[in-house]
């Protein structure tokens, strides 16, 4: 699937994440992660479970799964971002300055 990007999606991703943190409902996956007893720790874990998955979809060259285990890092990445109190405009910032 090729078409035009729209980084929109990132941004509703992220603001539904920090609804999901601030008005907490069991029934959500994300407030579950954010609320769980664990901490950090659980949100973490689910970074390093999706980060294996993503480089061996990579390693075995199987592209659909390879973009259904990106999807799945990038979510996790943005949960735990809200988790560790890190707003997603600092590290698009980063990026931003990097690419100068």
């Amino acid at each position: 699937m090729t078409g035009p990007i729209d980084p929109r999606v990132i941004a509703e991703i992220w603001d539904i994440i920090g609804e999901r943190a601030e008005s907490p409902d069991p029934r959500s996956y994300t407030s579950r992660l954010l609320d769980d007893e664990k901490g950090i720790d659980k949100v973490l874990e689910k970074v390093g479970e999706e980060s294996t998955e993503f480089i061996l979809a990579v390693k075995n060259g199987v592209q659909e799964r390879t973009v259904e285990e990106t999807a799945d890092l990038l979510f996790h990445l943005l949960v735990a971002l809200r988790g560790a109190g890190i707003d997603l405009a600092d590290v698009m910032h980063e990026l931003e300055r990097r690419r100068k």
